[in-house]
């Protein structure tokens, strides 16, 4: 589900026309954009806001390309949205499961506006076979108590963390990569920008699939990778979005095989962000630094690569000690507050 908050608000009441998001309805995008804009000026004023177009690539592909939905609520003003929700149903794992992001401009909370794309959503979830809602809050903040009042259960504890370039002393990232480098005798380094070569599909594949071994909420079923899947779905929402993607992989020298990766990417429109994206190593060679290597040769790609580059940002589980301890070293700092994945069930959503 990422690091993102998935639920900001709660409401009693109800108002304005229910509309299914039309790719083609630019109108309709930038009252998105204001109406989730505003409600992370509450929720997380210092962090980043999706252009136009990486917001739609979002609300068409996601970020693992499963099929998804988006309605919203118009608001009293021509053009203006007082309420949207995305509904991601994944096709291929985990179809039980509906992951749901709900955002209320705070201008027009205390209508009911949440509670109705709520029950709008559990039955457009139920209309397709699931029976489980699950999304992320804020701890402390309105979508956290509107999901409790939902009946919603909490589940794993996450945080985001940011790096601010412009305070990292020089050096820091060469003086870490050299420091890992030992550790790592036998790997070679590849980078490459989006798309993913063909020839690193496949393996590319297997590194993804060791994300299975991440924190997971229970009953949560991992995602099983093969290179189509890799072109069709994970690449895509980066052109979708307009994105930069930049990934760099160690390769294991006597197998020729990928042993772990770690991506990043940059929207055009907003170059002082880097959203980081997924890292991972194989089972079979952790305990080689991997990670921070990997990630220390990121950062010195970008410097290069995306001179505008000012702050990075990544969402990581509470339970994944390891990747913590990498980001700390790097110069990650907790935002808070910190944020849990909830989960209702959809015949408690439709009540």
């Amino acid at each position: 589900m990422g690091g993102e908050v998935r639920v900001t608000g709660g409401m009693r009441g109800g108002q304005g026309e229910l509309v299914r998001w039309d790719p083609a309805d630019t109108a309709a995008l930038r009252g998105c954009r204001a109406a989730w804009g505003a409600a992370l000026d509450i929720d997380d004023p210092d962090g980043s806001r999706m252009s136009e177009l990486a917001l739609a690539g979002w609300l068409r592909l996601g970020f693992m390309g499963d099929p998804a939905e988006a309605w919203f609520i118009r608001g009293s003003e021509p053009g203006s949205v007082a309420g949207l929700y995305r509904l991601e149903l994944p096709d291929l794992e985990n179809r039980e499961w509906a992951s749901l992001v709900i955002v209320v401009d705070p201008a027009a909370r205390r209508q009911g506006l949440g509670r109705r794309l709520l029950r709008h959503a559990a039955e457009r979830a139920a209309a397709a076979g699931r029976s489980v809602l699950g999304g992320e809050v804020r701890d402390g903040s309105a979508g956290d108590a509107f999901a409790a009042a939902a009946g919603a259960k909490p589940g794993i504890a996450g945080g985001i963390r940011r790096l601010d370039l412009r305070t990292v002393p020089a050096g820091r990232f060469a003086r870490l990569h050299a420091e890992a480098a030992p550790a790592a005798a036998g790997y070679s380094l590849v980078r490459w920008t989006a798309p993913t070569p063909p020839e690193y599909l496949e393996s590319l594949a297997r590194v993804l699939n060791a994300y299975a071994d991440a924190p997971h909420d229970e009953g949560h079923e991992a995602e099983a990778w093969d290179g189509e899947r890799v072109r069709e779905r994970a690449d895509a929402w980066l052109a979708a979005a307009g994105a930069r993607g930049y990934t760099v992989a160690a390769v294991h020298d006597a197998s020729g095989e990928l042993a772990a990766m770690t991506e990043l990417s940059v929207s055009p429109d907003d170059p002082a962000w880097g959203h980081q994206g997924l890292t991972a190593v194989t089972r079979q060679h952790r305990g080689h630094r991997l990670g921070l290597l990997l990630k220390t040769a990121m950062l010195e790609w970008l410097a290069e690569a995306e001179p505008a580059l000012e702050r990075i940002d990544t969402g990581t589980a509470s339970a994944n000690a390891h990747m913590i301890a990498v980001n700390d070293l790097l110069g990650f700092e907790l935002d808070l507050p910190e944020y849990h994945t909830v989960e209702v069930a959809v015949a408690d959503a439709l009540a």
